[in-house]
């Protein structure tokens, strides 16, 4: 059997296409592969806000706990940080490369969300994603600012992360 990359679906040996999504399977596309729309299980991820100081100053750094990682991520963004995973073909490397969190099989998008500096605030925008970006369960608007909290959640897709100010 041929696993498909795209959508999962099992293919007969041999097979030159996915039987399910038509995707090409003897060229070697795992970087070119879209990020596929993922159902809907809202239900599958529990969400807790941290209602934390929404203070982030200069000297302040962002801890990022990406769940079932090992060890977190710590960040001192600058006036923007795009988030996402890397993709060969394109040459798209965001600043925060999810790719070993396993960011495709979760629905990443190759620029999904950014987080941005204002006047003693951090906040975070969708980039108009295909899974959608998630602040402590609530869907965030493509292209439009919404501010940060130490301790809150974000889930790009189906990866969850939380963030800390230190």
């Amino acid at each position: 059997m041929i696993k498909c990359p795209y959508c999962g679906h099992d293919n007969m040996e041999g097979a030159l296409v996915c039987d399910e999504c038509g995707l090409n399977l003897w060229e070697d596309l795992q970087d070119e592969v879209p990020t596929r729309e993922l159902e809907d299980e809202a239900n599958e991820l529990s969400v807790k806000s941290g209602w934390g100081t929404a203070t982030f100053q200069d000297r302040n750094q962002v801890i990022i706990h990406i769940r079932d990682a090992a060890e977190p991520v710590t960040i001192a963004p600058g006036s923007e940080f795009l988030i996402g995973r890397h993709d060969t073909s394109s040459g798209i490397t965001p600043d925060l490369d999810l790719t070993p969190h396993g960011a495709l099989e979760k629905g990443v998008s190759r620029i999904h969300a950014a987080l941005r500096r204002g006047e003693d605030v951090l906040s975070i925008v969708d980039l108009d994603s295909a899974n959608g970006t998630f602040l402590n369960g609530q869907r965030l608007a493509a292209n439009q600012s919404r501010l940060l909290r130490d301790g809150d959640e974000i889930r790009l897709g189906k990866l969850v992360m939380h963030i800390y100010f230190k």
